[in-house]
């Protein structure tokens, strides 16, 4: 049962409601089946690392959660305003996604 996600690897978004609120970040990764993704600077988390060899440092390690992909919205590259998301079929038949309020190709 994989969903598909509005959001890709790389695209840049703004999360829409929890405790980091407003916030921008890129999209480190996606987890379709689960239907999260990983933005670059939201939702950090605490994790303490035990040194696994003797040159490994061990310590306190800050790192993103994932976050449910719901919660965020994509950020046009073009318009820089945050907005849904369109598809478009070409001339030659391929399928973009495009801005809904500048309509250019994402």
């Amino acid at each position: 049962m994989n969903k598909k996600l509005h959001v890709k690897k790389g695209d840049n978004v703004i999360v829409l409601s929890g405790k980091d609120k407003g916030k921008k970040g890129k999209v480190l990764s996606t987890f379709p089946k689960s239907g999260k993704i990983i933005v670059e600077g939201v939702a950090m988390a605490t994790k303490h690392k035990k040194p696994r060899s003797q040159t490994d440092v061990g310590g306190i390690v800050h790192q993103e959660t994932p976050i449910y992909a719901c919660k965020v919205m994509h950020i046009c590259d073009k318009c820089g305003e945050p907005t849904r998301i369109a598809r478009k079929v070409l001339d030659d038949g391929t399928i973009v996604r495009v801005c809904k309020k500048c309509n250019e190709i994402l």
